[in-house]
């Protein structure tokens, strides 16, 4: 299949100047007390999200799961996990988004299941060669009894990718691909199975009122014919480089697969999405997961991974701007998510520290908490401004940073356990929200129960603690966001100031001239109204600090 037909668009479709707040339900709100985040307790905190201004709300998995990888090993895509609630609550939850305006969109996992998925026991029981194993990636093992592996690919967890099974008369058995987790077997999306499969889960959701879906590992899914050995570049991520595709990754085949969705998403009403989570170098190559007849949008990594530094934040912002626009999409813009370390510390962080690995005590060059969230507010308001669709993971709002002191027995992150603590994991950006200063658990549980815990610190962060208080954190989001609507900046034309000074970048949105002091000394401000600024400020713009200038 090599259609490109071409999907009719107005280009004023909601999605592409949206600002989407990533909602972790583990960690968002408590309403059953239990110490784990769940749908009524979303459901009880939408007006917080409809009084900052967003636009819509993405969910990460609250799919029936072991939860042996946060809930990215679903076991049943069509059902809610009891952890979390069950249908009627979500159900009531998309209700209560859509009152108050606000569009909603979940996650889907279509490059593996977990290995309780009833799709993988039937496959385990089934025999070598059956249909039923065909809906994963199995194979005989190398060496004169079969015990090497298929291959030498590595898991992104850490570790073989493979696993060997026991047959179920007690004898070594054929392996199974995981790139992840154990727990975790890769779907075989040559299998027609597996496709149809897929269309009745969007179709589910679809019927449910959704808006959309986040596609989580959306470069997966396609292996290189032959499954080939691959030696991974020490100097690229586990997703890949500019320099190097893994024949896991990013395989033309999967774009095949796209466009059978988008097929399923068009024939509903409304403008309902597809977000792709692509690991995907250079962004030309990213851009073609949303053509006209694949996604909508794609998670710009580029951009969050660009450091602090001028000419870099210029460069990356141009070269997304041009790549997306060359096959009619917007450019995202983002900074956290649930993988990566929070920005409010990683722009604090030297190139030395591996931040794909998570931070922990032992790390090395731990952060300036006060650079760091200088610098997340000035990157804030700079992303805010720039033409196009944004998103906001939970907390940031509230300037909170990475929890570093989380101690190794309260770790659940599969990556801390699957390298031995070398890599603490992600556990560090998903700690539960500070809601109240003075509550227990800041009021993320009524009980005081949080399945992390929460750092001592973080009471002067709490929402309550910050809002209606004059330069806080989240009243700056707040504001951000309602000029960003007022001067339509995400639908401008960004010009650049050619004369901004050393160190700093400058752009004209609109009416609004945005100018960025990133490593710079004080300089002077555009003539006109300071509309709002990341820092406070005087007759000059210091360093690490970004203002917005009605001119």
């Amino acid at each position: 299949m090599n259609s490109h037909a071409e999907t009719p668009s107005t280009g004023n479709e909601w999605w592409r100047t949206a600002v989407i707040y990533q909602i972790y339900p583990r960690s968002f709100a408590d309403a059953s007390g239990d110490g784990v985040g769940d749908l009524r307790g979303i459901t009880e905190r939408l007006g917080h999200l409809e009084a900052l201004g967003v636009d819509a709300i993405w969910l990460s998995p609250f799919y029936t799961s072991p939860q042996r990888d946060a809930g990215y090993d679903v076991a049943d895509f069509t059902d809610v996990d009891p952890l979390f609630g069950n249908l009627a609550d979500f159900d009531a939850m998309v209700a209560e988004a859509h009152t108050r305006g606000l569009r909603v969109i979940v996650d889907i996992v279509p490059n593996h299941t977990s290995d309780q998925h009833e799709w993988f026991q039937r496959a385990i029981t089934a025999a070598p060669g059956s249909p039923e194993r065909d809906s994963y990636i199995f194979r005989p093992g190398r060496g004169p009894s079969g015990e090497e592996p298929p291959n030498n690919w590595v898991s992104v967890f850490g570790g073989p990718a493979w696993t060997r099974l026991v047959e179920a008369d007690g004898s070594p058995g054929e392996w199974y691909l995981h790139l992840f987790d154990t727990s975790q077997p890769d779907l075989n999306w040559a299998n027609d199975a597996v496709l149809e499969g897929f269309d009745d889960v969007l179709r589910f959701w679809l019927d449910r009122g959704v808006d959309g879906f986040r596609v989580d590992v959306a470069h997966g899914l396609i292996k290189a014919e032959g499954l080939p050995d691959f030696v991974v570049d020490e100097t690229a991520g586990s997703m890949g480089s500019e320099a190097q595709t893994p024949p896991f990754w990013a395989q033309e085949g999967v774009h095949d697969v796209w466009r059978r969705w988008r097929r399923v998403l068009d024939s509903y009403e409304g403008e309902r999405i597809l977000a792709a989570e692509a690991w995907v170098y250079p962004l030309s190559k990213m851009a073609q997961w949303v053509r006209s007849d694949e996604m909508h949008q794609a998670f710009n990594f580029a951009y969050l991974e660009t450091p602090w530094e001028a000419t870099a934040m210029r460069e990356i912002i141009d070269l997304s701007i041009k790549e997306f626009a060359a096959v009619g999409a917007p450019s995202t813009w983002v900074l956290s998510n649930h993988d990566v370390v929070r920005h409010a510390t990683r722009l604090s962080l030297g190139a030395e520290n591996p931040q794909g690995h998570g931070l922990g005590p032992r790390s090395i060059g731990l952060p300036d908490p006060a650079q760091g969230l200088r610098r997340a507010r000035a990157a804030t308001l700079l992303m805010l401004a720039l033409p196009g669709s944004s998103y906001i993971y939970q907390g940031e709002e509230l300037g909170l940073p990475e929890a570093i002191d989380v101690p190794d027995e309260a770790r659940e992150d599969p990556t801390f356990f699957r390298t031995n603590g070398e890599r603490y994991g992600r556990d560090g950006c998903r700690v539960p929200l500070p809601w109240k200063a003075d509550a227990p658990a800041y009021g993320f549980s009524t009980t005081g129960e949080a399945w992390l815990p929460q750092p001592a610190d973080w009471r002067a962060l709490a929402r309550d603690a910050q809002a209606g208080v004059p330069d806080s954190t989240l009243e700056m989001y707040t504001k951000a966001l309602s000029l960003r609507r007022e001067f339509a900046t995400a639908t401008a034309t960004l010009e650049w100031l050619e004369d901004a000074p050393d160190g700093c970048i400058g752009f004209r949105v609109g009416d609004v001239s945005v100018l960025a002091n990133i490593n710079g000394k004080p300089v002077s401000l555009p003539t006109g109204e300071v509309l709002a600024a990341s820092s406070p400020i005087t007759d000059t713009l210091p360093a690490d600090t970004t203002a917005w200038v009605r001119t």
